[in-house]
């Protein structure tokens, strides 16, 4: 199972605390897709533990966590338990293809909902053994 490294970016969010883009403020997520872009499910199952996402913004320190199912969604979460901080929502991810120019909308755990750019999507790079 290979995995891609999925760069998203702060989009623009008219009419929220973030009206403009910022190519700072996004998500690195390392997942197994489909040939067609969309998260393979099955695969991140088996490969759970090589998933992560990390959450990078101006003024704050990275953040580590994983991808996880919230009943028919999903979410990233942070920490080892689910009551060490509020999961972020990632609306429609079973629908969303990670490529190129595309959106995907996720909730900052504090409830406002806001637009990332796919900027990057590449194989993950392993090093050699």
């Amino acid at each position: 199972m290979a995995l891609s490294s999925i760069i998203l970016r702060l989009a623009r969010n008219p009419g929220a605390d973030h009206p403009d883009a910022d190519p700072h403020d996004g998500y690195t997520i390392n997942a197994p897709l489909t040939d067609d872009g969309h998260l393979d499910e099955a695969a991140l199952a088996r490969s759970a533990a090589q998933c992560r996402v990390w959450r990078f913004q101006p003024d704050a320190d990275d953040r580590v966590g994983r991808l996880v199912r919230r009943g028919s969604g999903w979410a990233i979460h942070y920490g080892a338990d689910a009551e060490e901080a509020p999961d972020e929502a990632v609306y429609r991810l079973r629908h969303h293809r990670f490529v190129l120019g595309g959106y995907v909308s996720i909730s900052d755990g504090q409830g406002e909902v806001l637009t990332y750019r796919v900027t990057e999507v590449a194989p993950v790079r392993t090093e050699a053994a």
